[in-house]
C-alpha cells in the first residue's frame, strides 16, 4: 500500500483550524465578539481552500478527509458556541430548529462511532453546500443582522443534509470519503 503524503497545502489549512480553535474559545469567552467572528470566518474560508487546493492539486488523502471532517465540526462547535455566548437574544424564538440540527449533528457523530469507530467524513454535497449557507448566514447575523428567511433556509437544508448523511450512514457497509450524496449510494446499490 502507497503511503499518503500528508505534508500538502489542502492539509496545511485543515491544520490551521485546529491551531486556531484555543484563540478562537478565548475570544467567546474573553468577550471580543469582532476577533471571534474574524477568526470564524477565516476558518470557513480555509474550510473552501482546502477543498479548492486537494481539488485543484489533486491531493486528496484519506488523512486529510479525516482531518477535515473533525476540523469542520470544531468549527460548528465554535460557531454554535458563539452563537450562544453573543447572540442569544437573536436567536432565542429559534431555539428549537437550532437544537434539532445540533441533536441530529450529535446522532450522526454517535452513529458513526459505534458503526464505523471514526468520525463521519462523507462530504456530500448537501453538506458543502450548507456550510456556505452557514457562512453566508454567520456572516449576515454578525455583520448586519438576524434575518429570519435566510436563517430558515440555511436550517432547513442544514437539517436535511444530516438526515441525508444519517441515512448514508445506515446503508453504506464501510466510511469512505468524499460520498456525494444518498442519490449516488442508492444509484449503487441497484446495480
Amino acid at each position: 500500500m502507497e503511503k499518503e503524503n500528508i505534508h500538502t497545502i489542502s492539509n496545511y489549512l485543515t491544520f490551521y483550524r485546529f491551531v486556531s480553535a484555543p484563540v478562537i474559545i478565548w475570544f467567546i469567552f474573553s468577550g471580543f465578539q469582532n476577533l471571534f467572528v474574524l477568526f470564524i470566518i477565516l476558518n470557513l474560508l480555509s474550510d473552501a481552500l482546502d477543498g479548492f487546493f486537494a481539488r485543484r492539486l489533486n491531493q486528496h488523502t484519506d488523512f486529510g478527509a479525516r482531518m477535515d471532517s473533525i476540523a469542520d465540526k470544531v468549527t460548528y462547535a465554535l460557531a454554535i458556541t458563539g452563537l450562544f455566548v453573543f447572540k442569544l437574544e437573536e436567536i432565542q424564538p429559534y431555539l428549537g430548529s437550532l437544537l434539532t440540527f445540533v441533536g441530529l449533528g450529535i446522532i450522526a457523530l454517535t452513529h458513526s462511532f459505534i458503526k464505523f469507530g471514526k468520525i463521519s467524513s462523507l462530504h456530500t454535497y448537501a453538506t458543502k453546500a450548507g456550510g456556505y449557507m452557514q457562512g453566508i448566514f454567520f456572516f449576515v447575523l454578525f455583520v448586519h443582522r438576524f434575518e429570519p428567511v435566510l436563517y430558515y433556509i440555511m436550517i432547513t437544508w442544514a437539517i436535511l443534509s444530516v438526515i441525508e448523511m444519517i441515512i448514508m450512514q445506515i446503508m453504506i457497509p464501510e466510511m469512505k470519503p468524499n460520498m456525494k450524496g444518498l442519490y449516488w449510494v442508492l444509484k449503487r446499490t441497484r446495480n
